[in-house]
């Protein structure tokens, strides 16, 4: 035994594939289970035969397929995977939405709310307190401070007309809890102004 080449202790040829080198490997182990002289040969047979194997393909003289040497190329995903659904929203609309941050809406809305604590003595320092928040926030995003100011203005008009609409609503529960219309308008206007320098760019 020798005198055999690390082929012939194997009992296969030199053009076996790696998946018959590993079931001779195994089949010859298994049959001399009990010999460690003959074990130790065969261990060393293998190493040596993917050491020959690794050789050759460095030097190009075995042909490696495409789908071993780029697997990216043909990987398939995993049978769970499931593509992302297309977002439904147009693209006209998602320039305008924006994706916040925590940061993005604790900042804007705990200014805006010491500005409307400030409203219940002063509605209109508020609202001109609101808009430069919302101008400040939204220019911080896009750069683009036409737009933020736009926006801010906006804002503030569909704030105060839904202010005042409501607060025309629920005039009754206002003079219960001792808020005048103005404040509550304004702090409806302050609400608006948040939702807009949070969630518009």
């Amino acid at each position: 035994m020798e005198d055999m080449s690390h082929y012939e202790r194997l009992g296969v040829d030199e053009t076996a594939t790696f998946e018959e080198i590993q079931a001779a490997k195994a089949r010859l182990t298994q049959e001399h289970e009990g010999d460690s002289r003959t074990l130790e040969a065969i261990e060393a047979s293998y190493d040596a035969i993917l050491m020959d194997r690794l050789r050759q393909r460095q030097e190009g003289k075995i042909k490696v397929p495409d789908r071993i040497r780029f697997p990216e190329r043909t990987a398939e995903p995993p049978p769970d995977f499931a593509p992302a659904a297309p977002n439904p929203s147009p693209n006209w609309l998602q320039q305008w939405i924006d994706t916040p941050s925590r940061a993005d809406i604790l900042w804007p809305g705990g200014l805006l709310l010491g500005a409307g604590l400030l409203g219940m003595s002063s509605p209109s320092l508020a609202l001109a307190l609101g808009v430069g928040i919302s101008i400040f926030f939204l220019n911080r995003k896009e750069h683009k401070f036409g737009r933020a100011f736009l926006l801010s203005l906006a804002g503030l008009l569909l704030g105060v007309l839904l202010g005042m609409a409501l607060v025309q609503a629920i005039a009754p529960q206002l003079a219960q809890i001792s808020l005048g219309e103005s404040s509550a308008a304004a702090l409806i206007a302050l609400l608006i102004l948040w939702l807009i320098s949070s969630f518009l760019r």
